[in-house]
């Protein structure tokens, strides 16, 4: 997600805070800003767009010289020009990642409170936010931008004036006591950072839900979302444990929790040099993303159910008449997210019953499908600017049909062109093959079946609830899965040799293995096929010989169990043809252990739910495939991460 870095002591900080987000621009981000306190003012800078367009800004003020001029425009009602803003010694930036807000300048962070004395930084979603705002609207605040940022520059601004009214004491520990106040107030995954013009020597940051390290220094202390921002300087680090603020000066770091009771965070030393540092210790991105999806998927569902059980939708020009005419639905896609298209087509038929299509996008608009008023195009798109699903989209709009995006990334093409947005939330993702980006639109897909069915009086609000709370679980689930994947790795290099892996599964669990065979195909450029698993007797079961790998994807044995007698006898087939079968399968599954040659549990969850468990082994397995082959994980050949060619 978003990149933050914070500093406390004798240099200027504003070199160091720019050093810091420049290390962390492998994370991806839209726009870039700072605030660094100087003589009892602070001064603030941000732009949409790269790093570069920020340091033009500065010119050589950033190594501290003070004297260089911006000759940029600047919007001075979201961006005070700065002055002498290289002699400052503490500070704050920030590389975002746009989720509340388009990606423009006045949606960049710092963000400010009214008097401009208040400079906060933000990493996650503020859930209560719409609450809060409205509070503070009549309260009188005037809010200039589109976050749910801004809210906690106000509550931390206000917090402060009724601390310093109640006779407080000036200094930095006020700073932590306002933050602890305006942190029992939020609700949701968050990483605050605030500084303010009156306390100059002091950082506070926040974590709930949401990384946050302490870097340690002779002299100076440093706060990120990273330790790659800091690696530079110092390779003692604290990480912060859950719910807890810490305060920053030149020359100590105060931990305390979100009631004021003192806390310790972890120590540690980095050992890994500034490039496995930005991976996090992992030997590819891709790893490093499979190891974020338990968050990425609790960050999707953030917010989304109200309290009064509804499900909530990011941007929405449909009313709830419109989704009600619906008697239709395409969903559109390519590659992965094409197969978390067709997992939605299961849970979306179940829970509506509506007639659900899944079109690959780069077929939809030539085969002249048959559109209206009353059809509903989902057109899913990771990045929003796939160029097949774009085309798609605007043939959908010609034809009069309702389109609603779902996507990764705030303010690209598609989300703009059309009708609703649901935006996944899953942060950038670096390596080509994709990971959580792919669980994150699965869940959406899920949010929106849900959606559709309880504004068409199909699924009441405490049955969504339900789903939801399901949904919710899952993230710890995939902790635990994810802590057990050392045999996937083991087996990964025993099957790097095979000329061929066959991957079968039946209802979700399906597309489940089309996607299982296309990360292979992406990654170790090795032939790999995923089949409906009923369909192996009418032709592809020739190609199985001695040994050929065959990776079943089970379903559970309960509430389906006529779905899980099917493909243990598809299993039992391929085994008698030579197969080596690598069976996944949920805990408890006895059934299929006889016919594994390899088994592979993941925990319990709701068949609809499963796809979001069974796909993750088949992504390390993929990924290690690929490594033991002397592969290039992160950037396999001929692959773009973005295909904005048709």
């Amino acid at each position: 997600m978003c990149g933050i870095v914070g500093y406390v002591g004798a240099r200027p900080a504003l070199g160091i805070v720019l050093d810091g987000l420049r290390r962390l621009e492998y994370r991806g981000y839209d726009s870039a800003g700072v605030a660094i306190v100087c003589d009892d003012e602070l001064r603030t800078e941000k732009r949409a767009g790269k790093l570069t367009n920020l340091e033009k800004a500065f010119g050589d003020e950033r190594f501290g010289t003070g004297t260089a001029e911006d000759t940029t425009t600047v919007d001075s009602t979201c961006c005070p020009a700065p002055v002498g803003i290289g002699d400052g010694t503490a500070g704050i930036g920030h590389t975002r990642w746009a989720t509340h807000g388009g990606p423009t300048d006045r949606n960049a962070h710092p963000h400010l409170s009214r008097d401009g004395r208040v400079a906060v930084i933000h990493n996650g979603i503020i859930e209560n936010f719409a609450k809060l705002v409205a509070e503070l609207e009549a309260d009188g605040v005037e809010f200039v931008s589109d976050t749910d940022t801004e809210c906690a520059a106000h509550l931390l601004a206000a917090a402060l004036a009724d601390l310093r009214a109640a006779g407080e004491p000036e200094g930095p520990r006020l700073l932590a006591a306002a933050m602890r106040r305006v942190c029992q107030r939020l609700e949701g995954a968050f990483t605050l950072l605030a500084v303010d013009a009156s306390i100059p020597d002091a950082v506070v940051g926040a974590r709930r839900n949401s990384p946050l390290v302490v870097g340690r220094g002779p002299g100076e202390h440093y706060l990120a979302s990273d330790v790659s921002a800091f690696i530079e300087h110092t390779r003692d680090a604290v990480e912060l444990g859950q719910d807890q603020v810490v305060l920053i000066t030149a020359d100590s770091i105060e931990i305390t929790d979100f009631d004021g009771a003192p806390a310790l965070g972890r120590d540690f030393h980095i050992d890994w040099d500034a490039s496995a540092a930005e991976k996090g210790g992992y030997d590819y991105f891709m790893l490093k993303e499979i190891a974020e999806q338990p968050q990425a998927v609790a960050d999707t569902l953030l917010g989304r159910l109200t309290e009064s059980g509804e499900i909530m939708l990011d941007e929405v020009r449909l009313t709830d008449q419109d989704l009600r005419d619906v008697d239709k639905i395409f969903i559109v896609a390519c590659g992965t997210a094409y197969h978390s298209g067709m997992i939605a087509k299961y849970a979306i038929e179940h829970w509506t019953r509506i007639p659900c299509e899944v079109e690959l996008a780069s077929e939809f608009r030539y085969r002249d499908p048959v559109l209206d008023r009353s059809t509903l195009v989902v057109a899913i798109s990771q990045s929003g600017e796939t160029m097949d699903t774009l085309m798609a989209l605007r043939h959908a709009k010609e034809q009069k049909a309702r389109v609603l995006a779902i996507c990764n990334t705030n303010g690209s093409t598609i989300p703009r062109e059309s009708d609703a947005v649901l935006y996944t939330h899953g942060g950038p993702e670096i390596a080509v093959a994709s990971t959580k980006a792919f669980l994150t639109m699965v869940v959406a897909c899920y949010l929106i079946g849900l959606h559709l069915a309880q504004v068409r009086g199909i699924k009441y609000a405490d049955e969504v609830e339900a789903v939801v709370s399901q949904l919710q679980g899952i993230p710890d689930k995939l902790r635990q899965l994810l802590a057990s994947m050392e045999p996937v790795r083991q087996l990964a290099r025993d099957l790097s040799t095979a000329n061929q892996v066959l991957f079968i599964g039946r209802h979700v669990g399906y597309p489940v293995a089309l996607e299982g065979a296309l990360k292979l195909k992406e990654l170790a450029y090795m032939h790999a096929e995923g089949f409906a698993a009923g369909e192996l007797k009418h032709g592809p079961i020739a190609l199985i010989d001695q040994g050929t790998p065959v990776v079943c994807v089970v379903p559970s044995p309960a509430g389906r169990g006529m779905l899980h007698d099917k493909i243990v006898s598809n299993i039992q087939e391929v085994r008698a043809r030579g197969a080596r079968t690598v069976v996944i399968a949920e805990e408890g599954d006895t059934a299929v252990a006889r016919y594994a040659d390899d088994l592979i549990y993941v925990p319990r969850t709701p068949t609809l739910l499963a796809p979001l468990l069974t796909t993750v082994p088949l992504q390390v397995l993929a990924c290690e495939i690929a490594a033991a082959r002397g592969h290039d994980v992160d950037q396999p050949r001929n692959l773009a991460k973005s295909v904005t060619v048709e």
